[in-house]
């Protein structure tokens, strides 16, 4: 069962948009999968907590949630009596489609023409659906949730519908967030001889601790060590495609980028870049060789990183 995804985040309804995201980060940071493989539970958690993220880091759907619109998973929560108050709306005809005990399928007052011709206009695809009684079926819309790196490299997978079925979704390498996917004739069956309607797909992509998109390019961080920022040398780095080494100059200072040719994401022309920002890391514990050394490097070649001299 899915989670309350306030819980999921170990926040209450009162917390900010900021709240919500530090909230995610360091639940992505902690219970990522990668960095726990002798804890089962981390995957889960980490799951639950993109899921949580993706539904409250939009304002409109976490309005929708708080007022009980929407369920945790996104999906809509009619109002209790809903359908059966529509049914019975004098002024909404349209939903009754079996005969009525006076014979008139749509009541009195019904224009046919006027009828179709708003039908036609909603759908704005132009197709005709022969004999008035053939009525096409309604579009559906669904939002998905989708790992940061299957939309960065493409995949495949299903969603369950609320009547049960499941619906294979074909996610296109270098997906974005927000994108919509049409799905034609995977809505609502139609009426007699109406062709269905179409499934919208709007895709909401989980951020990645450890990448970001910027437009095609991905933009991560390296740590390197004091030694090989001063030596250089080759480093191991995470892509989306996979690790590669990179070629640390010597002297790197933090701050300075280092460019992979397209290993970014698919675009119209072609693939970005990744983009890396280097970062000297100290070591956790100084022990008392560095020390000493750093120490007499310092009384004999003390350089100021602020003014570009030597001080000694």
């Amino acid at each position: 069962m899915t989670k309350d995804p306030y819980a999921a985040l170990g926040l209450t309804k009162n917390a900010t948009a900021d709240e919500i995201k530090k909230a995610y980060r360091k639940i992505a940071r902690t219970d990522h999968p990668d960095l726990n493989p002798d804890d089962p539970g981390s995957e889960a958690r980490f799951k639950e907590a993109g899921r949580a993220y993706d539904l409250l880091k939009d304002p409109d759907q976490r309005r929708r949630f708080d007022a009980g619109e929407i369920d945790a998973t996104g999906a809509e929560q009619a109002p209790r009596g809903y359908y059966r108050d529509e049914a019975r709306r004098p002024e909404n005809p349209y939903t009754q489609r079996g005969p009525r005990p006076d014979g008139d399928p749509f009541g009195e007052g019904f224009d046919a023409d006027d009828f179709f011709a708003n039908f036609a206009r909603s759908r704005g695809d132009g197709r005709s659906y022969g004999r008035p009684g053939d009525l096409p079926g309604q579009d559906v819309r669904y939002r998905l949730a989708v790992p940061f790196l299957d939309a960065a490299t493409g995949t495949k997978t299903r969603i369950t519908l609320p009547d049960g079925s499941a619906l294979e979704v074909k996610i296109p390498e270098g997906a974005r967030d927000g994108q919509t996917l049409r799905l034609r004739g995977k809505g609502e069956a139609g009426y007699g001889a109406g062709l269905p309607g179409d499934a919208y797909i709007t895709l909401d992509v989980t951020p990645h601790p450890d990448f970001e998109r910027d437009g095609d390019d991905i933009i991560s961080t390296l740590p390197i060590s004091i030694d090989e920022a001063i030596l250089g040398g080759k480093v191991r780095v995470d892509t989306v495609t996979g690790a590669v080494n990179v070629t640390v100059p010597a002297g790197a200072s933090s701050g300075r980028m280092l460019r992979l040719k397209g290993r970014g994401l698919k675009g119209r022309n072609g693939k970005g870049d990744q983009r890396i920002t280097l970062q000297i890391v100290s070591p956790p514990k100084i022990d008392d060789d560095l020390k000493r050394f750093m120490e007499g490097w310092r009384t004999d070649h003390a350089y100021d990183p602020r003014t570009g001299k030597e001080t000694s």
